[in-house]
């Protein structure tokens, strides 16, 4: 039998565990983080500016689409956890089975939905007549990759659910390499354009999704359905489902708001767009390690919880906190330093205003950091802890108001776009404060 709990969780010390799981999330992240870099990159300095600005937009829509079957998988991957730690692993192999239903049928259905209304959609984000058509290019081949990124996305939080962070990684990093390298390959040698681009990325996805799937089935026989585990069972069904929605709920609205603000950046045409896309690709790979340190602590509190350690939740919040705290104020005083310098690394040196607009933006988001950590830290609790529709309050909260005061300060002439930026840090703020209330009004008593 395989080891499947590479760390343990519910034993041991709880700082030396949870930075050991968290470390290859971490990493993970970071490549992919390196490759979206590379390819906006590539992409703006080949190109030019009117296919950064192509891509960039791309960026908001991929994610949001791609956000709601990752939500699913994120929201079975905290049942995995719960009954992992429980110890009852036929009722994970159910719960498997269970999701490999309801998740394959939604993005089946989603995938057909995109393709066929690529063009009304890409045009209600108000993109500018002149990119229209390669924005369309780009997009239709990425989305042909849709079902093998959730292959991979299923698998990946399936490990992880029990412990297993490593495997995920490894081929990760495979797809990294490989996209890279196609990359360079079809844009720079082929000259495919954005084509070259999105079939890169089609390339690497379909890849890691069947490396992934292969291992699994192979190496983790124990947590693959068998004959007797495929069976329609309403019990499971039910608890996967209403974690697996409530999930991707919350992660569908937090990137519609996000895409809803691609929506207005692009009204203001091709210079704010460009600087949008560069920095947006900075601000993530920014905040990237607290985020994924947040999906970290809720495997680790939904493990415990599960297994009934009361005593290591309530530890493990507060070296969670302390973590989030130090690491983002350090990131934020990089990326205020530093914001000039990382712009120019996306955009020529002669494009004195994308670069000017991208560094008031990394300021403005960059000195918050803390904020969007404490959120992190409270998404993956609730979700943890049986109460994945927390979660999703605090995502309309803070999307909530990022989208309602982006629209509301930009029509202000004085303020214009500027209050793109300003809205995210309020909102932030805003869900903390809803969060760290709500559990020391109702929480602390439910769990202690």
């Amino acid at each position: 039998m395989a080891d499947l709990h590479k760390t343990d969780l519910v034993h041991g010390n709880i700082t030396g565990a949870m930075l050991r799981f968290a470390f290859p999330l971490m990493l993970g992240n970071l490549l992919q983080q390196c490759y979206n870099i590379a390819d906006t990159l590539i992409v703006g300095r080949v190109l030019g500016p009117d296919a950064l600005a192509a891509v960039g937009s791309s960026y908001a829509l991929i994610v949001f689409i791609t956000s709601i079957f990752i939500g699913l998988c994120m929201g079975c991957g905290s049942v995995f956890s719960m009954q992992y730690g429980a110890g009852d692993m036929k009722g994970l192999r159910r719960s498997v089975f269970s999701s490999m239903l309801i998740i394959g049928a939604v993005t089946l259905l989603l995938n057909v939905v995109v393709l066929v209304f690529l063009t009304p959609i890409i045009r209600l984000l108000q993109t500018p007549v002149e990119i229209e058509q390669m924005v369309y290019d780009y997009l239709f081949i990425v989305f042909l990759g849709m079902i093998p990124t959730c292959i991979y996305n299923f698998y990946a939080n399936l490990l992880r659910a029990v412990g297993n962070s490593v495997v995920p990684l490894i081929f990760l990093f495979v797809s990294v390499i490989l996209n890279i390298g196609l990359d360079l390959l079809l844009m720079v040698g082929f000259e495919w354009g954005v084509k070259g681009a999105a079939l890169a990325t089609l390339v690497a996805q379909i890849v890691a999704a069947l490396g992934l799937y292969v291992y699994s089935a192979f190496r983790f026989p124990q947590l693959c359905p068998s004959r007797s585990d495929r069976i329609f069972d309403m019990q499971s069904i039910r608890r996967v489902s209403s974690y697996s929605f409530l999930t991707c709920m919350q992660q569908s609205i937090m990137n519609l708001g996000i895409l809803m603000v691609q929506g207005l950046v692009n009204s203001f045409g091709t210079a704010v767009m460009a600087a949008f896309a560069a920095a947006v690709k900075i601000d993530s790979f920014a905040y990237m390690p607290v985020q994924d340190f947040g999906n970290a602590f809720s495997t680790f509190i939904a493990q415990n919880f599960g297994a009934g350690r009361r005593d290591r939740i309530k530890a493990g919040i507060r070296v969670s906190v302390l973590i989030t705290t130090l690491f983002a104020l350090l990131v934020s005083l990089l990326v205020f330093v530093f914001a000039p310098a990382l712009m120019a690394f996306f955009v020529s040196p002669h494009e004195t205003e994308i670069i000017n607009i991208g560094v008031e933006y990394l300021r403005v988001e960059g000195s918050f950091y803390v904020g969007i950590g404490y959120l992190f830290l409270l998404y993956g609790f609730y979700r943890a802890v049986a109460m994945p529709s927390m979660s999703l309050v605090l995502t309309v909260i803070s999307l909530g108001t990022r989208v309602v005061l982006a629209y509301m300060l930009t029509v202000i002439p004085a303020v214009g776009y500027h209050g793109i930026w300003w809205s995210v840090p309020i909102g932030w703020f805003l869900a903390d404060v809803a969060g760290v209330w709500y559990y020391k009004r109702y929480m602390k008593k439910r769990l202690y």
